[in-house]
């Protein structure tokens, strides 16, 4: 067993800043994907190894080749996937981490605990904003409350934030599907429910639902009586025209399912990134009973400029996979990101961007 960690999908969106995050932290670091040229071309200019093998058949054995103390699994999308690159992970004794938003793959993602508890393994999944983030925060203010009762918070990307094609086909795989019910919220539908978050910094962004997995892990580990979650768009047209296709979907007028339209309406959408800015950011309102008996309501917003917005979902993957390769990460066992990285290490590891808090 080495010390390396496998990015599989590691020259993507994400995958490539999980890769310079932990060489900036002396963590070596495997570039994994179908593509030899992008894999090469990446990990030379990060000074990192490559691999090339597909994920449907050479799983196993780039595992027993390679053997990495840790595999980051960028290659989404998770709606509707299995849990077999997990699974394979485990049975190798290799730790995993994934960065999946899928609501039921991350909730469900537990049932794989017993095997890795036995293989001495940790595997967790959703080391992404959502939950990773959102429950340091809580986690963090929850101390003010006598009763913590609802959240409602969401996501705000800039029109030229990178965007990647995976983020994109989950978003489609839900827009205007019903969404399983939640605290609060009984009859919720993908990116409706319609309304306007003004953050600090940035233009006001329309909202639209969205289906994460802390619409059913919070309630469960804080006791919410309500939880909302949204994503919006910085272009407001942009998100209306998607806002109109969920009526197309939710009313069955749409002769195919949404996500074949992931690369097309990507490319679409970048001809608008002029018209647009690189800054995003994240809203977290959490409300309940203070103290002193009176009504508390907080409000936190962290604030992306400059093309840095995807660096905050990158954190957990990257503190996660450092702390496993070095011996010192969570206990053996699978399970979600919930509560795994403080809200102060969390933002240290932003330092070195343009992000700020409020």
């Amino acid at each position: 067993m080495t010390d390396k960690v496998l990015i599989l999908g590691g020259y993507g969106n994400f995958g490539k800043r999980i890769a310079a995050g932990l060489i900036r932290r002396a963590v070596p670091v495997i570039i994994a994907g179908r593509d030899a040229t992008k894999a090469e071309a990446c990990a030379r200019s990060l000074g990192a190894e490559w691999s090339v093998f597909d994920l449907n058949s050479g799983l196993n054995d780039a595992l027993r080749t390679l053997r990495p103390a840790v595999v980051v699994h960028t290659a989404g999308p998770y709606q509707n996937a299995d849990y077999r690159v997990a699974e394979a992970c485990i049975a190798a004794g290799i730790h995993y981490v994934d960065l999946s938003d899928a609501r039921d793959f991350v909730v469900g993602f537990n049932r794989l605990d017993a095997a890795a508890k036995a293989a001495g393994v940790t595997a967790i999944s959703g080391a992404s904003t959502v939950p990773c983030l959102s429950s340091a925060v809580i986690a963090h203010f929850r101390d003010r409350f006598a009763s913590l009762d609802g959240l409602d918070f969401g996501i705000g990307p800039g029109q030229g934030a990178e965007r990647g094609l995976a983020t994109t086909a989950a978003i489609l795989s839900y827009v205007g599907k019903p969404l399983k019910p939640f605290a609060g919220h009984p009859n919720a539908y993908g990116w409706q429910g319609l309304r306007r978050h003004r953050f600090p910094h940035l233009r006001p962004r329309l909202m639209g639902d969205c289906d994460i997995p802390d619409l059913d892990l919070l309630p469960a580990a804080y006791g919410l009586r309500s939880i909302r979650f949204g994503a919006g768009l910085e272009l407001g047209f942009i998100h209306l025209g998607l806002w109109a296709l969920s009526w197309g979907v939710r009313w069955k007028l749409l002769p195919f399912p949404l996500p074949k339209l992931a690369k097309p309406l990507l490319k679409a959408a970048d001809l608008f990134d002029p018209l647009g800015s690189d800054d995003g950011g994240m809203f977290m309102a959490l409300s309940g009973t203070g103290l002193d008996g009176q009504t508390l309501t907080i409000d936190w917003h962290i604030i992306a400029r400059n093309g840095d917005g995807p660096q905050i979902p990158s954190v957990p993957a990257i503190l996660l996979a450092e702390r496993l390769a070095k011996g010192s990460g969570p206990t053996p066992g699978a399970r979600s990101s919930l509560g795994l990285i403080a809200l102060a290490d969390y933002l240290t590891a932003l330092e070195p961007f343009d992000i700020v808090v409020s």
